[in-house]
């Protein structure tokens, strides 16, 4: 009988999409679920991005060149100018969303066996990605007590071997919500040039920052032309999650002639979504300042609500729309799906994101969840209630 690869059996599932099965049968026995699990905004996608696809005049949904449209990387190039980082059209490589962006960084700058060092806990997918391209992910512990901030750089020399090639950050984070300060990225281009490594930093929810805080690109930092790659989308910035339109940035000239043979072996990104992408780069300031003061809003909501539950501890983030919250429970694992499978308060119910799928190192975050706010208010407020009343009662 044939059997998988080992590859293919060590992929990670993913915890933010595993318990899908078991919300179809909270569905089923008619639930309402409060969807906390997945990062999918509730924001309304920018309308002329929407008119493009709609008003287009194309006879024929042909191909784009492998790196994407001209027209649409110049004018990704003038978005990130607007946000100080000096960027051409060819230091862009458009990618079908950030994910395949990650995908081609890892397999243009580390080979089989090698290792890239990721303060944990990190985007689930990381596991996955590293996993399908044969990398080994070295983390180095963030943790709650500290708000997830940067780990000493003495922890990460600590980890540097001569098979380490980057250094990949999330910034600001998901599934923290951490927002990395100006100086702690300079310590992170500070120890890349010192032992000749890569900084990759996924950068998708540059917009999305509270408090007055500013974010700091690593391509802002001096001298990081040859160090520095960003990982870009659409996704999160526009709600455009579906469009899966992303980019691969870097000036590193060897780094995009190899992402660029990546790129040519799957074609091109799709059309379409190309097209209502580059619409969207029309988006007035105004949307996202909207959306700021509404996920600022929802997050001071959250945040002080799971405060107010016996037991819990929660970070408070700076960014994006995640936070990290550590439960009265010994596994989140068996407690999502308890949730779902057998507890309801007057018929709803909630769905949260265990945490341990977060993390590389071995039992770290079995008693944490992911929590997006992506949702109004109202019912963040009857979700966080579902949840304390659950925890009042939750056997384990």
């Amino acid at each position: 009988m044939p059997v998988v690869s080992k590859k293919g059996q060590q992929m990670p599932e993913s915890p933010i999409r595993k318990l899908v099965p078991f919300a179809e049968q909270a569905y089923k026995a008619n639930k309402k679920v409060y969807h906390l699990n997945i990062g999918q905004p509730d924001i309304k996608s920018p309308q002329v991005a929407m008119d493009a696809v709609t008003l287009h005049s194309l006879e024929i949904l042909a191909y784009t060149r492998s790196e994407g449209s001209e027209g649409y990387r110049k004018k990704i190039a003038d978005y990130y100018k607007k946000n100080d980082i000096d960027i051409s059209a060819d230091d862009i490589i458009v990618t079908t969303g950030g994910s395949e962006a990650l995908l081609f960084a890892m397999g243009s700058i580390a080979d089989t066996g090698d290792e890239i060092i990721i303060p944990e806990p990190f985007y689930a997918n990381y596991n996955g990605f590293a996993t399908s391209s044969g990398i080994n992910i070295v983390p180095v512990i963030s943790k709650i007590e500290n708000n997830f901030a940067l780990p000493p750089i003495s922890e990460f020399e600590k980890l540097i071997t001569d098979k380490t090639k980057a250094i990949l950050i999330c910034n600001p984070g998901n599934p923290t919500g951490y927002l990395y300060s100006r100086d702690e990225i300079k310590k992170l281009a500070a120890i890349v040039k010192k032992h000749d490594l890569f900084l990759v930093a996924d950068e998708v929810y540059r917009e999305f920052t509270y408090d007055g805080a500013e974010h700091y690109s690593i391509l802002q930092e001096e001298g990081m032309e040859e160090y520095g790659i960003i990982i870009d989308s659409v996704s999160k910035r526009y709600s455009m999650c579906g469009a899966r339109i992303g980019c691969l940035v870097s000036k590193n000239k060897s780094v995009m002639a190899t992402a660029l043979k990546f790129a040519q072996a799957r074609l091109s990104p799709p059309t379409f979504a190309q097209i209502a992408s580059e619409a969207a780069l029309q988006t007035p300031q105004s949307y996202f300042d909207e959306a700021i003061t509404e996920y600022t809003e929802r997050r001071n909501l959250l945040i002080e609500k799971l405060k107010e539950i016996p037991g819990v501890k929660v970070g408070e983030p700076k960014g994006a729309f995640y936070c990290i919250a550590e439960l009265p429970v010994e596994d989140s694992d068996a407690f999502a799906q308890w949730l779902l499978q057998d507890f309801d308060l007057n018929g709803e119910t909630v769905m949260v994101a265990p945490a341990a799928g977060f993390y590389s190192t071995p039992g770290v975050g079995k008693n944490q969840v992911r929590i997006a706010y992506v949702l109004k208010k109202d019912s963040l407020l009857k979700a966080v209630e579902i949840l304390k009343k659950a925890l009042e009662v939750y056997p384990g």
